[in-house]
């Protein structure tokens, strides 16, 4: 949608609102907290709790929009983004005045040129016909790794250096880019901005099955007969992800298993489709949802072939910074050639690995390995 057709559907009003001061910056708050808007990069950090803090910090504040999208499996953002530049764009700038944020950076993954085209165009034909004073606004390339997706390594790298994470406390709410308080988010966050405060908080935390609030953007891939963009309530189990909104399994292929929440999300049988997809609800069963990014896996495929493929990701993509992932993944992975798996070896690499690794890499590199241990002991040499 380009700029004049996204205006003639009320679109950048609501900034220019806030930015005259029409809409207090608190009610805005106040409507992320009462949707229940969590952060949809993958930490699930409530949205409206996050701007708080921010803006509490000493000017300058600066704003930072995660758009690098390497976990495997995940296309949501750049699927929004190609249709709705604006609408994001609009939550961003939304975001910034609220926080009072001098300078937004958004960093985009390097592979979506025809997305950086499109969002650049937006960007000049925004800024040649602005709704109002614009902080300024920096459209930063990626730096092609895996890593650059955790939030402070992202910030090292729109900072010219290595992309490494940073070891935490301080947070970068409070000591972000350039040594500033910063805002981060994920560009789907940030997409539903305008709607929720628009039509209100209870419109967003309407929707939701089985107990959950809100609504989720599912990537989906992998045995489905229509694979692609799920806008599902949040709480959907993968049954009725698959029955309803991708037309069933493929020709020829039955649910055999899948992964919740893209590489680092974990493994379950299809025994297990019918747990409800949401933050906080798949931990128990060693899992996660992420990003949301589900690949669903048939009769055809080994969840030990899934986990060994993964590994092997997390081992090219380890930035090297600490020992438990930089040795910790290759020798996983080496492990995970064998016929009959060590899996008592396995086991306590894993535990070093999630208790010492800096950063959620290799903290959550474990988890497909585990999930087979767990649920797919015959595929492996194992026990029931």
């Amino acid at each position: 949608m380009d700029l004049l057709a996204y205006r003639a559907h009320g679109g950048y009003e609501l900034l220019r609102r806030i930015a005259q001061g029409r809409l207090p910056a608190d009610d805005v708050i106040a409507a992320l907290e009462d949707s229940g808007l969590r952060g949809l990069g993958g930490a699930g950090f409530p949205a409206g709790r996050k701007w708080r803090i921010v803006r509490e910090q000493a000017a300058p504040r600066l704003l930072a929009v995660n758009i690098d999208e390497g976990e495997p499996g995940t296309f949501k953002d750049r699927t929004y983004l190609e249709r709705d530049p604006h609408r994001f764009l609009e939550g961003m700038l939304i975001a910034a005045q609220v926080v009072g944020a001098e300078v937004c950076y958004i960093y985009l993954r390097d592979e979506y040129h025809d997305a950086r085209r499109l969002l650049a165009a937006a960007i000049a034909h925004l800024q040649a016909d602005p709704p109002c004073l614009l902080p300024r606004i920096e459209l930063r390339r990626g730096a092609g790794a895996y890593i650059c997706g955790e939030e402070s390594a992202m910030i090292e790298s729109i900072e010219g250096k290595r992309g490494e994470p940073r070891m935490r406390p301080p947070y970068i709410a409070q000591v972000g880019l350039f040594g500033r308080p910063t805002l981060e988010h994920n560009f789907e966050t940030l997409y539903w901005v305008r709607s929720i405060v628009e039509r209100g908080p209870q419109w967003f935390s309407s929707f939701g099955a089985h107990g959950r609030k809100g609504l989720r953007s599912f990537s989906v891939s992998g045995r489905v007969k229509n694979p692609g963009v799920k806008l599902a309530p949040a709480g959907i189990t993968l049954r009725e992800l698959v029955a309803d909104y991708c037309g069933g399994m493929a020709p020829g292929h039955e649910l055999y298993a899948y992964l919740p929440g893209g590489a680092s999300g974990g493994i379950l049988p299809a025994t297990m489709a019918d747990i409800a997809l949401d933050f906080d609800t798949l931990q128990p069963h060693g899992c996660f949802i992420g990003s949301a990014a589900v690949i669903v896996l048939s009769q055809h495929d080994r969840a030990r072939d899934a986990a060994l493929n993964m590994m092997r990701f997390f081992e090219h993509e380890s930035c090297g910074q600490c020992t438990p992932c930089r040795v910790g993944t290759a020798k996983a992975a080496q492990l995970m050639v064998t016929p009959v798996w060590d899996e008592d070896t396995l086991r306590d690499l894993a535990q070093v690995m999630e208790d010492a690794s800096i950063c959620g890499l290799g903290q959550a590199a474990p988890n497909p390995l585990r999930s087979v241990l767990t649920h797919f002991a015959h595929e492996v040499g194992g026990g029931s």
